[in-house]
């Protein structure tokens, strides 16, 4: 029986976009390289093709896959997986959770006219408990929550700020309501000269999330200064690096 998207128990790492060292980002082989490195957890990224799939792919164009200013969304499947690079393609939602069943996913919705394909793809698999969905739009998250309410779903920025100021203020009430159907609090460790992680606001999002993640963090010395202060996940681009610390 497969696992849901919290086991095994933290702390885990989440390798960002798959452990791409020899191998392109956010394809199958990425996926499986950080598989076969002993990660469960992937976080992904989602688009949608010109006739409504969704895809694993971090930008609206391939600018980064192939050196074109292609928008994915002006593409067919079939033309977007013609577009081979090194012999990978860009996957499927469904395609990468089929090939990898023993994993879990974190997939952040890029784009807001991807959220029912990306939803078709995780239900068409059956997936649904082992998938993580985010977005920093909150119409997105909820239109997430709507669709697919047996996953489990992150905060967005709207979110991140309403639980900023109620901490702020010392309304446990307030940021209550802002987590109240938020399974998972993903940030990074600054943003905009303000520092997301002290031990006091650490405290108070754990308090009402099952989870506390902090991206992108690529040296050790840091991933463990985070684990040290009690965060429950570490994505990152090198999780060749990430998983000694936790195992």
């Amino acid at each position: 029986m497969t696992m849901g998207y919290f086991e095994p128990a933290p702390p885990r790492i989440l390798a960002h976009r798959g452990l791409a060292i020899d191998v392109p980002e956010n394809t199958l082989a990425a996926f499986r390289a950080a598989f076969d490195v002993g990660v469960t957890h992937m976080e992904t990224d989602a688009h949608v093709t010109k006739d409504d799939v969704a895809v694993l792919w971090h930008d609206p164009t391939l600018e980064r896959w192939d050196g074109t200013k292609t928008r994915i969304r002006d593409l067919t499947l079939g033309e977007l997986q013609q577009r081979e690079r090194q012999g990978h393609h860009i996957s499927t939602v469904a395609e990468a959770l089929e090939a990898l069943p023993e994993a879990r996913f974190n997939i952040d919705v890029k784009d807001p006219s991807a959220v029912a394909a990306v939803c078709e793809g995780i239900a068409w698999v059956k997936a649904e408990q082992r998938v993580l969905l985010t977005a920093f739009s909150e119409r997105t998250c909820r239109d997430l929550r709507r669709l697919l309410p047996l996953a489990y779903h992150g905060a967005s920025t709207e979110r991140m700020i309403r639980v900023l100021l109620a901490i702020a203020r010392k309304n446990e009430r307030a940021l209550a309501k802002a987590l109240s159907d938020c399974d998972v609090v993903q940030l990074p460790p600054r943003m905009a000269r303000i520092n997301l992680l002290t031990p006091r606001r650490l405290a108070a999002y754990k308090r009402h999330v099952s989870e506390v993640h902090v991206w992108t963090i690529n040296d050790p010395a840091e991933m463990q200064q985070w684990l040290d202060a009690g965060v429950d996940g570490i994505v990152t681009d090198r999780a060749d690096r990430a998983i000694p610390l936790v195992t």
